[in-house]
């Protein structure tokens, strides 16, 4: 099935959190909280201003991002929890890669 949001709305997939900590502790799921990172699957077109215009969102499909912790609404597709929420929801774009080092890239 596809989906397509509507206006400033956007689909995503929550990225689970490890396991297990740095320490190699693993964490039972009863006190795991939920993940606060997710990637996008689906945009809408975007929202429109006073004028009738039509702003595009900020984020794409494949980004991850990071979002509140009672952000969106959880809905089922096709079987996958997704999480369906506005674009002013997201906090931010995670951008790079961690290195080895522990130091973000540029």
């Amino acid at each position: 099935m596809k989906f397509r949001p509507l206006h400033d709305r956007v689909l995503l997939r929550r990225i689970e959190a490890d396991k297990t900590t740095a320490g190699g502790i693993i964490i039972p799921d009863t006190v795991k909280e939920k993940p606060q990172e997710g990637e996008v699957i689906a945009v809408g077109p975007g929202a429109r201003d006073e004028s009738g215009k039509i702003n595009a969102l900020d984020v794409k499909a494949g980004d991850r991002v990071l979002f509140g912790k009672w952000s969106g609404t959880e809905v089922k597709i096709d079987g996958e929890e997704l999480l369906i929420m506005k674009e002013s929801d997201i906090m931010g774009v995670l951008e790079g890669t961690v290195a080895k080092s522990g130091k973000k890239a540029a």
